[in-house]
């Protein structure tokens, strides 16, 4: 299977596993708490099998930065929580390193 599939299945798995964190209110309500560990588990599990074809950095640097920049949005769409300019700014500064390492830099050759 591809491996960038498998990436952005890992991604969505995180954002799952952290939007049920979020949910779960400190593990006291169950059905969130076990999308926690299934998401977490899926997420890990998907992203072992991506290192198998693509870099570490290149792997790591997409899914970190495209699981906050996810986990951003859920808050504010979801939870009402706040994004202000400083915080958009950054999350563009990370979007753009991403962008950096994967397809300018020759980390992502192999």
């Amino acid at each position: 299977m591809n491996p960038y599939v498998l990436l952005a299945a890992a991604i969505v798995s995180e954002l799952v596993g952290t939007t049920a964190l979020k949910l779960s209110d400190g593990f006291s309500n169950p059905v969130p708490s076990v999308g926690v560990v299934v998401g977490y588990g899926l997420a890990f599990y998907l992203v072992s099998l991506t290192l198998e074809d693509l870099p570490v950095g290149v792997v790591y640097g997409t899914w970190a930065a495209l699981g906050i920049v996810g986990v951003a949005a859920i808050g504010v769409v979801v939870f009402d929580e706040a994004l202000d300019v400083p915080g958009i700014v950054g999350l563009v500064l990370i979007v753009g390193g991403v962008y950096c390492v994967t397809v300018l830099s020759e980390m992502s050759a192999h």
